[in-house]
């Protein structure tokens, strides 16, 4: 799906994500000029640059999950982090660079476990083997025929190790056929597994537990003991599975596998920095613990520009990734970053409030709609549950108004009104004889009665 026109990827988009047009929009445009880049003559096609994307907007609106679903659509490698959660280069906490490592190895680890599964049929078939090997035993050169007649002629010799061969042969296909057919599933066997257990060395620097420039694990791993071998006493079924895990990963390229991970980052990896409007310097004044916040934006800078970031699996060059940052922005502007900054992320999207309209789309239409999920959870306990359009409405019109009147959290006050909404049902389910429930506007205006009436008791619990 990375060649998805840019109506297509708004339209995927809108199956998860009410509204916000011109975000998808923007974020359609980024992506599809990425597969443009890939088809540019090689001369100018270093030179184009990705156009980061800066989403302003409140909380819970679709700002995360518009980022977290472009990912999905093409396969990229997505890290999202927090921005507040970074500190200046010589104060304690995670240094920027942290998140192009993490997502390096959150990349490797995804392509490491889809090459297993492209070998898991022959490392199944290698365990099996290995398997027979344990419950028929190869006999050894000296047969039970040569030890009795040790002075036979050559030709008996032979023919008596044929007909040994041939049926040691037959005894294995008959095992065989019989561990296919699971007949062997609970005869114990003794495997002998690789033991991974690693002594645990923690070393604390000014980047807190980050990887530094010298991978300490490995330059003193010739002198940490190895893992040894050991004997496990278990079923033929289990023996097969981890035999399975155990040639898979033999089985698996990992100097392919991180070259290819390392490409993919490069080309078409994502990074989210949510909170960005953390680190403005409009903030705080840069006072107390806040005072590495414009540092860290100096920090970033290079690496939204494009640097090469030095990991343990060699290095990345970030001038490709696509960075795509969002905030609230309550208290001061994107234009309270600093200047270097700003000119990195040349996008600017406003998404919109939510209101009551927006709620009800929310509640019914996405392809994973809130109500959809309560219905399929009951349906476990064998119970119908369904919602009348007034309920839905009245659901919708509550979380306006308890978000215009207390903190706007967006569409995540849907969540906590649905959960207060639906507890009592949810905690009677087992053992409740009607099984055909419909939420209609009785009902939720009885549950959420008294949060109504008192303000108090509205800002406590929604």
């Amino acid at each position: 799906m990375t060649d998805l026109k840019p109506q297509q990827i708004v339209s995927e988009l809108d199956r998860y994500i009410i509204g916000q047009q011109n975000a998808k929009k923007s974020v359609a445009i980024a992506l599809r000029n990425r597969w443009r880049r890939r088809h540019v003559e090689p001369d100018l096609r270093d030179e184009i640059a990705p156009k980061n994307i800066i989403l302003i907007g409140p909380t819970g609106v679709g700002k995360t999950e518009i980022a977290r679903r472009l990912a999905r659509l093409t396969d990229s490698p997505f890290f999202k982090v927090e921005a507040s959660k970074f500190t200046e280069v010589g104060y304690v906490g995670r240094d920027v660079e942290s998140m192009v490592r993490d997502l390096l190895e959150m990349t490797i680890n995804q392509l490491k476990i889809r090459e297993q599964e492209a070998v898991q049929p022959k490392a199944k078939e290698m365990a099996e083997e290995r398997v027979l090997d344990m419950l028929l035993p190869e006999t050894g050169a000296s047969t039970p025929v040569q030890r009795q007649q040790p002075h036979a002629a050559g030709t008996d010799s032979e023919s008596g190790t044929a007909r040994q061969g041939t049926s040691a042969s037959a005894t294995r296909e008959k095992l065989r056929r019989m561990l296919k057919d699971g007949k062997l599933d609970h005869r114990p066997v003794e495997i002998e597994t690789q033991d991974k257990s690693t002594p645990m060395m923690e070393i604390f620097s000014n980047s807190g537990m980050e990887e530094m420039g010298i991978n300490f694990k490995d330059m003193l791993g010739g002198l940490m003991p190895r893992g040894s071998s050991r004997k496990r006493r278990t079923t033929v079924a289990e023996a097969i599975e981890i035999l399975t895990q155990e040639e898979a990963q033999q089985l698996v390229d990992m100097d392919k596998v991180t070259k290819d991970a390392i490409e993919k980052v490069e080309q078409s990896g994502i990074i989210f920095l949510d909170e960005i409007d953390k680190i403005t310097a409009g903030q705080g004044g840069g006072q107390g613990p806040d005072v590495s916040r414009e540092g860290v934006q100096r920090d970033l800078l290079p690496i939204v520009e494009g640097s090469t970031v030095t990991t343990k699996r060699g290095p990345v060059q970030t001038d490709h990734i696509l960075f795509m940052a969002s905030g609230a922005f309550h208290t001061n502007r994107p234009s309270d970053l600093i200047p270097e900054l700003q000119g990195r992320f040349p996008i600017r999207v406003e998404l919109d409030s939510l209101g009551k309209g927006d709620f009800v789309r929310i509640l019914t239409e996405p392809q994973n709609a809130l109500l959809l999920q309560y219905i399929a959870l009951l349906r476990t306990e064998g119970i119908d549950l369904s919602f009348a359009d007034e309920a839905v409405d009245e659901i919708a019109g509550f979380a306006e108004t308890v978000n215009n009147e207390t903190e706007n959290i967006g569409a995540r006050r849907l969540h906590t009104l649905m959960e207060h909404l639906l507890a009592d049902l949810l905690f009677e389910a087992p053992d409740t004889a009607e099984k055909n429930i419909v939420i209609d506007r009785a009902f939720v205006n009885e549950k959420l009665r008294d949060v109504r009436q008192d303000q108090d008791l509205s800002r406590y619990i929604l």
